[in-house]
């Protein structure tokens, strides 16, 4: 599946060169996996209360350009289950089309008390990469 959230650079996003610190790039890929457990149906709140939350076991990222303070940047994610409990995402921040950053991420559906989970079926419901 695929997913496009729009990022506004502000003032606060920006180091002392100008630019992006690079740790919001994590925060702005964080905010479009948000939007798309919103926009699958999911309410992690109801799931934490039932004791089964995602966790992020890996992350793979690769610093292409920068951004700065004023520009209009999209993170572009394709997403699939991979196994009964993975979650994987394909994540590019762009700016004017361009990729400036990439990363892959896993996350990992868990019980509050630290174990792996099925995820919920409307995860399970999503195709799975083809390398399984």
């Amino acid at each position: 599946m695929s997913h496009v959230f729009p990022v506004r650079v502000f003032y606060e996003d920006t180091d002392m060169a100008g630019i992006v610190y690079y740790a919001n790039y994590l925060r702005y890929i964080e905010r479009a996996r948000s939007d798309i457990v919103e926009q699958i149906g999911l309410d992690q709140r109801e799931m934490r209360a039932q004791g089964i939350v995602f966790v992020v076991t890996r992350v793979e990222a690769d610093f292409l350009g920068t951004a700065g303070f004023g520009d209009r940047l999209e993170v572009r994610t394709t997403h699939f289950a991979k196994g009964a409990t993975r979650w994987v995402f394909h994540q590019e921040v762009c700016r004017d089309g361009k990729a400036i950053f990439r990363a892959v991420v896993t996350a990992v559906c868990m019980t509050t008390g630290g174990k792996p989970t099925r995820l919920p079926a409307k995860l399970r419901s999503l195709p799975t990469d083809a390398a399984g």
